[in-house]
């Protein structure tokens, strides 16, 4: 075998007279044969074919904004194109009805409700009116002012969602998922779950709720028949710091949170009707999505917390 001398020689039983690994001679010498290189890929290739993979993966994505430029485009000149629709959904998130799977689900949506860090807030806004005395009577002199306010609250109730590994034990009874029927044949499996959270939580301290300044406003004044004479007006100043009223007022608000049933009864309907919406469509729909079933029933219940 040649080592880098065509004349430092061994013959192979198929080459010719002339010929040596790939050498051959010629007037000038010995030249080397060209041989039969790889040939190489072009880029622009590689590259359509990448794009071509993505564009598989992802058709439904670009088939979706493709359709709303081109609605929008339609819009724009004034032509009423009937264009099908395709709703934008990432591969990934796409319930495949014909996948198969043994994989225990309840223990999956369990860790991600598990892992939720953020209670649900049923927020309302409600209006009262309060009044403002000051009086300083002067020996038996009658000496009073006081003003009638209009006052916009704004007060949330949470929900927590995640009381903590005690809560989701089994023994509790706080968590049930049920296999309605499993993905296969083409068609989607079906669940149906069933959670027990605590009461929605009123707000705990005045600075709970907040006062919007801007709507709120005195509505009407009083005073003794002595204001301002008398010394009257020269004894009450009767100046209001904004910083008073505001604590006067969500002092009230915060006693209306509490106790007043039409606004306690709407704080907790908003708070149970987010909870519900925040773990059915944050949690549970996504992930019993990504098995191939789909969530026929959501019940949550309500108990008082340890």
């Amino acid at each position: 075998m040649w080592r880098g001398d065509p004349d430092a020689w061994r013959g192979e039983p198929d080459e010719q007279p002339g010929e040596r690994n790939g050498w051959r001679r010629g007037p000038g010498g010995w030249r080397r044969e060209p041989g039969g290189r790889r040939p190489r890929i072009p880029r622009w290739v590689k590259w359509s074919a990448v794009v071509v993979v993505i564009g598989l993966i992802f058709r439904r994505v670009i088939a979706a904004v493709v359709l709303m430029a081109l609605s929008g485009v339609l819009h724009l000149v004034g032509i009423s194109v009937h264009l099908p629709h395709i709703k934008l959904a990432w591969p990934w998130q796409t319930v495949t009805a014909g996948v198969t799977t043994n994989t225990d689900l309840g223990p999956w949506v369990l860790q991600k409700i598990e892992g939720i860090s953020r209670p649900a807030l049923g927020e309302a806004n409600f209006t009262f009116a309060f009044t403002h005395k000051v009086s300083k009577n002067i020996g038996f002199w009658p000496c009073w002012y006081a003003s009638t306010f209009y006052a916009v609250a704004h007060a949330s109730a949470t929900v927590d969602l995640n009381p903590g590994p005690a809560w989701w034990a089994p023994a509790a009874g706080h968590y049930r998922l049920r296999v309605l029927s499993r993905p296969g044949a083409g068609k989607t499996g079906h669940v149906a779950v069933t959670m027990v959270l605590p009461l929605p939580q009123l707000p705990q301290s005045a600075h709970d709720v907040t006062i919007d300044n801007i709507p709120s406003k005195p509505i009407a004044t009083q005073h003794s028949w002595t204001y301002p004479g008398f010394g009257c007006g020269v004894l009450l100043r009767p100046q209001f710091p904004d910083s008073v009223l505001y604590a006067e007022a969500q002092t009230i608000a915060f006693a209306k949170a509490q106790h007043a049933p039409d606004i306690t009864r709407q704080l907790v309907s908003a708070a149970e009707t987010q909870a519900v919406q925040t773990i059915r469509d944050n949690f549970i729909q996504p992930t019993v999505n990504a098995f191939g079933y789909a969530l026929d029933r959501f019940t949550i219940r309500w108990a008082a917390a340890p």
